[in-house]
């Protein structure tokens, strides 16, 4: 699509098989990051690769940007509802954007609590840096499972860290939706070479946020 900074796809993928080496109750991992996880639920699993994804664009790519995406946590469908997304951010014009971009595209997205210094407390471990699971279920798990992947690269750190968690809008009944791409396309869309991606990106080729587009996006519906 020509985009015109450097762009990196890091693809998160495990094989949720039953084995010898398979992760049990208890168990204590060091991910990518150097955080200990204690495993006290089994099913919370891709977190755990995603939270080494996060880290390794962290460290490795050196990105200045990170969103994440996946189909995290069936506790979005109830929190957003299965046709919005759920977005968890460290940057409010980037909230902003992703809500923009959702309404500009179609695959419509919705904010979540994005609070740490109340929920990252959840995954109190006595023995590693967290759980990789909420101590209680209803206190806003799926924004904790965000919290969980955020704390792999550091809730201090000084980049842009975007979560999408698109569990339910990307299937409607035994099919799936396609949701994401247009997402994803719309949201980045001003750093393309492509005219139409430039118009529907809420975000400037310069990293203009939201507010700094308005006075354009209404010129260019006048034009329409």
């Amino acid at each position: 699509q020509g985009f015109k900074d450097n762009l990196h796809a890091v693809f998160c993928l495990a094989e949720n098989a039953v084995g010898p080496r398979a992760t049990r109750p208890d168990d204590i991992h060091i991910l990518y990051s150097g955080k200990t996880v204690e495993i006290n639920n089994t099913d919370a699993e891709g977190r755990l690769i995603l939270a080494d994804g996060v880290a390794y664009a962290c460290k490795d790519l050196g990105a200045d940007i990170i969103l994440d995406m996946a189909t995290l946590t069936g506790a979005q469908g109830i929190a957003t509802g299965k046709y919005h997304a759920a977005v968890l951010t460290n940057n409010e014009e980037w909230e902003k954007a992703c809500v923009k971009a959702g309404r500009n595209c179609g695959d419509l997205v919705h904010p979540l609590v994005y609070c740490p210094e109340l929920h990252f407390s959840e995954f109190t471990s006595a023995v590693a840096d967290m759980k990789n699971s909420v101590a209680d279920r209803d206190n806003t798990p799926s924004s904790c499972a965000g919290l969980f992947i955020a704390s792999h690269i550091g809730f201090d750190w000084p980049g842009v860290w975007v979560h999408i968690d698109i569990a339910a809008p990307v299937h409607a009944g035994e099919r799936a939706t396609g949701y994401g791409v247009a997402l994803l396309l719309s949201l980045f869309g001003g750093a393309s070479e492509d005219p139409l991606l430039n118009m529907v990106s809420p975000l400037g080729c310069n990293g203009d946020s939201p507010t700094e587009d308005m006075e354009r996006d209404s010129k260019r519906r006048r034009l329409v």
